[in-house]
Formats: C-alpha cells, sequence, structure tokens
C-alpha cells in the first residue's frame, strides 16, 4: 500500500474491550457516545493495557488476560463446520496447512455440554496443543445473534485454552447472562487462532475485511487505553476504515470529539486469523461418528430442531 510499515512484537502488545451486539454506522459516532448500538468499556481497569499480555475485560485462570470479541460469518465449506482464511492467515490453505479445525469447535460443545450438564470435563482432545492467540465465539438462533465472545492476545496452549474461553465467553461475558441447557441446539460455536501480528505506522495501513486491528491511545484524561476488533468486523458490520477505527475509539472509552490530528496519534496494530464455525445439529453429526474413538465420558445429548 505504499506505507511504512513496522512489525512489532505481539508479546507485548495490549488491547481492550471490543466486540459489538449489533451495530450500524454510516458516520462518526457523536461526540461523548459509547458507540453505535453497544456497550463501551467502563472504567479504567477494563481498558488499559498489560505488559506480556492483554488488559482487556479481566484476567483468567492463570494469568492470562481476556477481551471480549465478535466472530464472524465468511466461511468455506470443510465439511463438518465452516473454514474461513478470507478472515484469516496470509497464506491461503493452499499453500499453508490451517491450524484450525472442526474438532476444536466439537472439544468446544463439549466442554460448554460438560459442565451446564454436571457430568466430568471431556478428555485431552487429540489437535495440537500449540500455542496460539484464541477467541471463542457464541452465536444463537437462525440469524446468529452473538451470545458471547472473549478471547486473549497471550498466546495459551490450545487445550487449555479453548477449555478456559469456552466456559468464559459461555458464562462469563458481560453483554449476556450466563447461557442456558435450553439454549445448547440454536448455538452456532466458533474458535479464531490470531497470527501475522504486525505494528504498523499508519492507521490506515489495514485491510477490512482481511486484517483484525488492536488500537492504544491516550484518552482525553491522560489515561492509556486499548480496543480490538477481530478480522471480520469490519467487513460485516459495513463499515470502512474511518468508521471502525472510530467506533473502536468510542469502544475504549474515548469520549471527546475524534479528528484526523487524534486519528494519526493511534498505535495500531494489524493481525490475522484462522477461523472455524460449526452448528449444534453439526456436532452432533460430528460426535455420533466419533464418539467412542474421542474418550467423551457422557451420553450424547439428544437433538433438538432450533427455531
Amino acid at each position: 500500500m505504499g506505507r511504512k510499515r513496522c512489525v512489532g512484537d505481539c508479546s507485548k502488545m495490549a488491547a481492550g474491550c471490543c466486540g459489538v451486539k449489533k451495530q450500524k454506522l454510516s458516520s462518526s459516532p457523536p461526540s461523548g457516545s459509547g458507540g453505535p448500538g453497544g456497550p463501551h468499556c467502563s472504567g479504567e481497569s477494563q481498558c488499559r493495557g498489560a505488559e506480556l499480555g492483554l488488559g482487556g475485560s479481566g484476567s483468567g485462570p492463570g494469568g492470562s488476560s481476556r477481551v471480549n470479541g465478535l466472530g464472524c460469518n465468511n466461511s468455506l465449506s470443510p465439511g463438518c463446520g465452516t473454514l474461513s482464511s478470507g478472515c484469516g492467515s496470509s497464506l491461503s490453505p493452499v499453500s499453508r496447512k490451517m491450524v484450525v479445525c472442526a474438532e476444536m469447535c466439537c472439544f468446544c460443545f463439549d466442554v460448554l455440554y460438560c459442565h451446564l450438564y454436571g457430568y466430568q470435563p471431556p478428555r485431552t482432545p487429540r489437535f495440537t496443543n500449540d500455542p496460539y492467540p484464541l477467541f471463542v465465539t457464541w452465536k444463537i438462533g437462525r440469524d446468529k445473534r452473538l451470545r458471547g465472545c472473549i478471547g486473549t492476545f497471550s498466546a495459551m496452549n490450545l487445550h487449555s485454552g479453548l477449555r478456559e474461553y469456552t466456559l468464559t465467553s459461555a458464562l462469563k461475558d458481560s453483554r449476556f447472562p450466563p447461557m442456558t441447557r435450553d439454549e445448547l441446539p440454536r448455538l452456532f460455536c466458533s474458535v479464531s487462532l490470531l497470527t501475522n501480528f504486525e505494528d504498523v505506522c499508519d492507521y490506515l495501513d489495514w485491510e477490512v475485511g482481511v486484517h483484525g486491528i488492536r488500537i492504544e491511545f491516550i484518552n482525553e484524561k491522560g489515561s492509556k487505553r486499548t480496543a480490538t476488533y477481530l478480522p471480520e468486523v469490519a467487513k460485516e458490520q459495513g463499515w470502512d476504515h474511518i468508521q471502525t477505527i472510530d467506533s473502536l475509539l468510542r469502544k475504549g472509552g474515548y469520549k471527546a470529539a475524534i479528528s484526523n490530528d487524534f486519528r494519526k496519534t493511534i498505535k495500531l496494530t494489524r493481525y490475522r486469523s484462522e477461523k472455524i464455525t460449526m452448528s449444534y445439529a453439526e456436532y452432533l453429526s460430528h460426535r455420533q461418528h466419533h464418539h467412542f474413538q474421542n474418550g467423551i465420558g457422557h451420553p450424547l445429548p439428544p437433538y433438538n430442531h432450533y427455531s
């Protein structure tokens, strides 16, 4: 794009609250608004960045930090579940093997199901346990309304990371009540693995629908704040670069008027993701074929058609 680029160290990046229930944004939000149609961060402790991790909406077990996020629907069909690399990695699936897989979504459903019904947690899964920054997103119903999304920019081993953020996103997303058994048949689960982090010197040096962005800025009170959107958010909302940046500023708690000069002071990190999405029906179908091989210690749940 002809702009100067600075490659950064993602281990020292920080981010704040992000994600929207459902937004429409045709122009920059008015001064003092909390962002279009969704909550903004409340309190410096929620939005202030932390070294070697993510200063998001709180810290999970083991000291990992977490942040709210939002999933997407853009997908290619690999069979069971839907796979997305357009929101994704710098190399296409043809030139680089995708790490994310349908079994990761199945594992998340296993973890949630066992928790809600009081069964023993599922056994260790067979997919890779390599460390990645990750997000778990839950959507519900035919219109796939956001039901919960929390993740971390701190690289976590996938087995423990997905266990943790499955329950964190389903039960502890402050935007929603904890998930219940009755909602299971209508759920869609997405797993996003974040890759290719780059600090850039121009706040416009990223591509809508390809890059996720995390911004760091100084608010009107002189405090450092951060916020992030996953790669698919801007495209789903129909936003351009400026609208996305302004929405993130509001999500990060910035309430003053937003000028172009202020936008130029933002520190921006762009990243990509690999994403897999699976419905509850697909989960049941997958588990019926692999129930014994995967050592699941609980009976398969009965299938109920969602409305």
